[in-house]
């Protein structure tokens, strides 16, 4: 960086400035867009772009949004201030600048929160801290990471808000949660709605669990009655034998009695 570049409003071509790799941000309204495009057009940029010197030209560090509206309006220059932090504390930079704005999604926000925790190597408490958010506001942010890539997209294409996604997180069952959310999306559910639809759901799949665990208890019973059948015959004098063996498919229980006792009464040949 050239000393007398530093910490000055300074006119950069436009075509030089490259993107933060570290940009938070991955969608940007169109109309809106295009009204800070106009208002550039008509007023000029009256905050400059915060950028830092890279190989090759210079690295977007703050104004994301501006540099596009500026590109939108066939800027061939942009006023920019140029910064000599590091790649680190430019994520930083990105990322805090995006959430003083409050209108980052959701999904954005929990990535840009991942990734400066991952930067500053530090907790999520102490990540809490620095953002002045409140630790339970944090977490419940980086849980809405559990979601995959497409339950994502189907959320934010439906319009679906963080309480949705939030609710639609208590389905562990990745399969299950993602037929849920097309339930959710096919009804238009609001959020008391879809909080109602996921409770009873996890409930009958408990219930489905409690179920299946007493059919097994009831098999056990029955094995358990066959076992003191046969000791009941041995203890009469018949050499009655249990054979047991368990497959991924079957419970196998086979009951051998000397057909010599069975036909006489259960009395052993002399």
């Amino acid at each position: 960086m050239l000393h007398s570049e530093k910490n000055r409003v300074v006119e950069i071509d436009i075509d030089r400035i490259l993107p933060n790799p570290a940009q938070p941000r991955r969608f940007f309204d169109e109309q809106e867009m295009e009204n800070l495009s106009q208002s550039i057009r008509v007023s000029g940029l009256i905050q400059p772009l915060l950028v830092r010197h890279v190989a090759g030209g210079y690295e977007l560090v703050a104004g994301e949004r501006r540099l596009r509206a500026c590109k939108l309006a066939g800027m061939k220059t942009v006023s920019c201030i140029v910064s000599d932090c590091s790649a680190d504390a430019s994520a930083v930079m990105a990322m805090t600048e995006n959430l003083q704005r409050q209108d980052l999604g959701m999904f954005e926000e929990a990535e840009g929160i991942r990734r400066l925790i991952e930067t500053w190597h530090v907790t999520q408490e102490e990540a809490a801290y620095r953002l002045g958010k409140s630790q339970s506001a944090v977490a419940n942010k980086l849980r809405l990471l559990r979601l995959g890539e497409e339950e994502r997209k189907k959320i934010i294409a439906a319009g679906l808000t963080e309480r949705h996604a939030r609710a639609l997180l208590r389905i562990d069952d990745k399969a299950l949660r993602m037929r849920s959310l097309s339930v959710v999306i096919d009804r238009r559910y609001n959020v008391r709605q879809t909080d109602e639809y996921v409770l009873k759901l996890i409930a009958s799949e408990e219930t489905g669990k409690q179920h299946q665990t007493l059919i097994i208890k009831d098999v056990r019973i029955f094995l358990n009655t066959i076992s003191h059948a046969v000791e009941t015959m041995k203890q009469s004098g018949i050499s009655a034998q249990t054979l047991k063996s368990e497959t991924e498919e079957y419970i196998e229980c086979i009951v051998r009695i000397p057909k010599a006792q069975a036909t006489a009464g259960g009395k052993k040949p002399a």
